[in-house]
Parts: structure tokens; sequence; C-alpha cells
């Protein structure tokens, strides 16, 4: 290796991270296919399904657009926002406490670099957000329990941490429907959790991107039950699909109003203001209308009945897994004394199991989990969607013919997998 001309030193937080497990997963599945390879592209978490035309047609309106515009984003988006916060949660906020953002993970990284708070995360949860915290040197906490009742589970969790000191500052992240294993909290879940937050005057970032993919199209906000102290993080990548628009918001409530300005000081400095097309065009998105209600309900639909036949598959297979009320993502465990006999952890079940099947999943260790739990996360969108939602137009009911035609290559996937297992069994 060439020696450096200048003189310099990588923070060693960043030094010692890894590339995200999700964007390298994706990049090995590119270099199999274009040898020729079959894969089955289940480790990725894109939505499958296209941006919805209307949106498409508003970003052709306003591609002209090149203005900077506030920190704090579009002022008629943020008042599209506020409107789409009241019509699903029934919750009134201020265009002046919310804050648009290039994508959710840009802002998440925002509000830890500006407090000073101990994150606190349910097990399995989100790639990214432990790593955000590792690099700006704060304490990760794993709030750990039996996948089966881990939901239940949470509130106790935190009791436990934080009864020893109760005055620390600390930062809960929620996400639900639930990246990586597609369950989501009841109401009554969510009572409990924001009683045991208020208790502890915890901060809570409540990231909902999924929210519009809960298969009943019941979302439900902990912000309903502890609005003073949680922030609702929202955006177009998942329930919208389009995670290459990278737009992303932090809705705030008036007594989190600092928080606001001194993340809107530090995007100053680093993003400035997310695209003005895109932000135009996003408006129509949070906006109410008719296509985007259809797009959403067939959306959903086709994915209840895949994501059902994914968790009945992997339940007849012998696997554990959660059922999935939302998103598009599965987290089944599979039993250790068999897999033992050929691997040591998750990591290396997952490369056996694209050597082997072709099928890409992601480990469980990345989302938290033991690193000796076989787990995985599988992510179901390896179809075309567009054509999906073309064909189930008028469909009262998903079968599993549909499923074979329009959604067949994830399927496929599927099969490989449990049948990779049931022979290993």
């Amino acid at each position: 290796m060439p020696q450096p001309s200048v003189s310099y030193k990588i923070n060693s937080n960043v030094a010692s991270l890894k590339p995200s497990v999700t964007l390298a997963m994706n990049q090995q599945c590119q270099r199999m296919a274009d040898n020729g390879e079959q894969v089955f592209r289940l480790g990725f978490g894109q939505s499958p399904f296209p941006v919805p035309a209307l949106l498409v047609q508003s970003l052709r309106e306003y591609a002209a657009e090149k203005s900077y515009l506030p920190v704090l984003g579009l002022p008629a988006l943020r008042e599209s926002i506020c409107g789409y916060i009241v019509r699903t949660e029934g919750l009134h906020y201020s265009a002046e406490h919310v804050l648009v953002g290039p994508g959710t993970k840009e802002l998440m990284f925002l509000l830890q670099s500006v407090i000073e708070a101990e994150l606190l995360l349910p097990s399995p949860s989100w790639v990214s957000y432990a790593p955000q915290a590792h690099v700006l040197g704060r304490d990760v906490v794993w709030l750990q329990g039996n996948l089966a009742d881990n939901l239940d589970g949470i509130p106790a969790a935190i009791e436990n941490h934080c009864r020893n000191n109760p005055n620390k500052n600390r930062l809960l992240i929620l996400n639900y429907p639930i990246n990586p294993t597609g369950a989501a909290f009841s109401e009554s879940q969510l009572q409990s959790i924001a009683a045991v937050a208020r208790k502890y005057k915890i901060l809570i970032l409540s990231d909902e991107i999924y929210s519009g993919l809960h298969f009943s199209g019941e979302h439900i906000s902990i912000a309903r039950f502890y609005s003073e102290g949680v922030i609702i993080s929202n955006g177009l990548s998942k329930w919208c699909g389009a995670g290459g628009w990278r737009l992303g918001a932090f809705v705030f409530p008036v007594e989190l109003e600092p928080l606001v300005k001194a993340m809107s000081v530090l995007a100053t400095e680093t993003y400035s203001a997310v695209a003005s097309p895109i932000q135009y065009a996003a408006v129509t998105a949070f906006n109410q209308s008719e296509e985007i209600i259809i797009y959403l309900a067939d959306a959903r639909k086709i994915l209840k009945a895949l994501m059902n036949y994914a968790y009945l598959r992997f339940i007849q297979a012998g696997m554990r897994v959660c059922p999935p009320q939302g998103g598009f993502y599965l987290f089944p465990i599979l039993e250790s004394d068999v897999v033992r006999l050929v691997v040591d952890d998750s990591v290396a079940l997952c490369e056996k199991i694209l050597a082997e099947t072709g099928v890409a999943v992601l480990p469980g260790v990345a989302f938290g989990r033991p690193k000796e739990e076989f787990s995985m996360r599988v992510a179901c969108v390896d179809f075309d969607g567009g054509r999906a939602l073309a064909a189930v137009q008028g469909v009262d009911e998903v079968n599993e013919d549909f499923l074979r035609i329009y959604c067949d290559r994830t399927l496929l996937g599927i099969d490989c997998l449990c049948e990779w297992y049931e022979a290993l069994c």
C-alpha cells in the first residue's frame, strides 16, 4: 500500500465500524448476479413497489425548482406532514416543529449528535441505530427478551435497567411494524411503554417508516400516549416506495422545541436542505388523495398474503418466527442443535445459505441478537411490485395462485430456504 502524502488519523470509532450489513449483502448479490449465478434477493429491504404515478408526475412538474429551501423544509411540505399526522393519528403539531431531512437515517444521526443520552434498543432492532451511537461514543443497551414475548417484555426491561440510575438521560428508539420481525405493538403495549418512559423521563424516537404498510391499516403511534416525550419519524422510502428519493421528516411536540432548534442548526452545517424538486413532489405524498389510498390498500393486500405464506412455510419447516403484522420482513430462528453441526454463528449460517441455495438473507447478530443464535432477517421483496399492483386491482383476496404468478421469485427463495433447512434436519 502506498504511503500517504499527508498526515491524518481516522476516528477510532469510525475505523472500528464495518460496512452496513444490508448494503454489503446487496453488493454481494449484485456481484453474483453479474457472474450469472442465481440469486434470490431476500436480504436488502427495499420496497418492491414503484413510486406512485401521482408522485412521479409531481416530480416532473417541479423538476426545474432549484432554489435552496428553508433548513426546516418547504413550508407547504411541513404543513402536509402535519395534516398526515392529524388524519392518521388524530394528533396536532405545528409546522414549525417539523424538520425535513435527506432520509430519516440522517436525521437519526443528527438527533444522537445533539443530545447526550444512553441509547436503549429492543432486541432485535434495525441495523443502523447502534452503529450511529457507536460513532458518537454513546452507550448502547440492548433490551433482550425471547422473541415470542419480547413486545410484552419491553416495559419490564426498561424498568429493570433504569431503576438503579433513574436520572440518566436516555433515548429509546422504537420501530414498528418492526424491522426485522414484522411484528407491531398493540395499543395496550404502547401504553405500558409510554408509562415507564414517562416515569423515567425517557426521550422516545418513534420510527414509523413502515406505518403505511401495517396490514390492517391501523398503525398506532406511541405519541398518542406520551406526546410530550415522543418524536415521530417517517418518510417516503417504505410505504411510498421512494427509498432513493431520500426524504424523511421528524415531527416534534412543542415541549421538545429546543431539539428542533439544535438539530436545524446542525443541519445548516451538514446537508443544508433536501433537494427542492423532491420536497415539492413529496407534498403530494402526504396530502390526502384517492390514488395514494388505493396504492396503499393494494400494497398491503399483496404483502399480507405474501408474508403469511412465508410465515406458515417457516413454521411448517420447523423454524420459530413471529407472526407478521406489517411491512415485508420476517425473522426466523433455526433450531440450534441441528444447525450447530454445520456452522458456529448466524453470520456463517447466512453465508452458507447463500452459497448453497442462492438465497440472500441477513444474520440476526446484525440486529442485536446473540451471535450464537441462528436467526436471520428475511425480506420478502424479490418480485415486480408494479406488475403485482396492476394485477391485484379488483382482486378481493390474494391467494397462493396469485403469489406464484406475481411474487414467484420470493416464493421460490422461501421454498429453497425451507427445503435446505428441512434436509438439514
